[in-house]
């Protein structure tokens, strides 16, 4: 199927789901708008009303250059789930749709909405969403509503990283680094942008702990002791896994 086919076919698709979404939500009937990037939150508020949504970011459309930016690409973000997006680059290298490829390419009023439905069919969510923040459009897809106190939760569990801001803690022992290669074991396999389980957390530890926690089969105080844990961020975490596992060994 052509790109142009296959993008009307996906703008149709939206443009039949949207207004259903809109009018359950009522989200035409908020006065104002906040979206943290740390909590992957979006908050539509009134006076009187507010309502929540959980989201993953599309893209961004900047009206001063008429160019578009996917998630993926954008490096200033810290959403986790912008990863999320790099499914849409795999279908557009599998056919060969150029849009989809390039991270970032010129575009029109028009380009922003055609995008976030090409994303809403490959994706999914319950709907979607744009903010205008000086020129540049803001495109989600909206995943699920959730409470205020859902919300509140998220955030409380996310720590403040001195090089990437707020974001979801992970562990690692005191010897994983981005200086030299060490070995990467994980708690379980681990991607950026993955959901986690309520009792889940980015675990990792070195080629030495591993050898130190199977000689008692599992953690002890001992193995503990060698490995001394320590908390980071996410992004620290996904840095340092991508360092030694592509990195040669010094």
């Amino acid at each position: 199927m052509k790109y142009v086919k296959y993008a009307q076919k996906a703008v149709d698709k939206l443009s039949a789901i949207q207004p259903d979404f809109r009018e359950k939500f009522d989200t035409d009937n908020y006065a104002s708008w906040f979206y943290n990037q740390s909590s992957e939150t979006l908050k539509l508020y009134s006076d009187d009303k507010e309502i929540y949504f959980l989201y993953i970011p599309v893209g961004t459309f900047s009206q001063n250059t008429n160019t578009w930016m996917w998630a993926w690409a954008n490096e200033d973000s810290v959403e986790p789930r912008k990863f999320r997006t790099l499914k849409i680059k795999e279908l557009g290298e599998k056919k060969k749709y150029e849009n989809l490829i390039n991270a970032h390419f010129d575009g029109d009023k028009y380009t922003g909405w055609e995008l976030t439905s090409i994303a809403f069919d490959i994706i999914g969510g319950i709907g979607t969403y744009r903010v205008i923040s000086d020129h540049l459009e803001v495109y989600f897809l909206l995943t699920e509503q959730i409470s205020k106190e859902e919300v509140e939760k998220i955030e409380s569990e996310l720590i403040e990283c001195s090089a990437h801001g707020k974001l979801r803690k992970a562990f690692i022992c005191q010897h994983l680094n981005t200086e030299y290669k060490t070995g990467f074991e994980e708690a379980f396999d681990t991607y950026r942008g993955m959901e986690l389980n309520e009792d889940d957390d980015l675990q990792a530890w070195c080629e030495e702990c591993e050898r130190e926690r199977l000689k008692t089969d599992g953690w002890s105080d001992e193995s503990m002791e060698f490995a001394k844990i320590k908390l980071v961020c996410e992004r620290c975490y996904f840095a340092i896994k991508e360092f030694n596992l592509n990195a040669k060994k010094h």
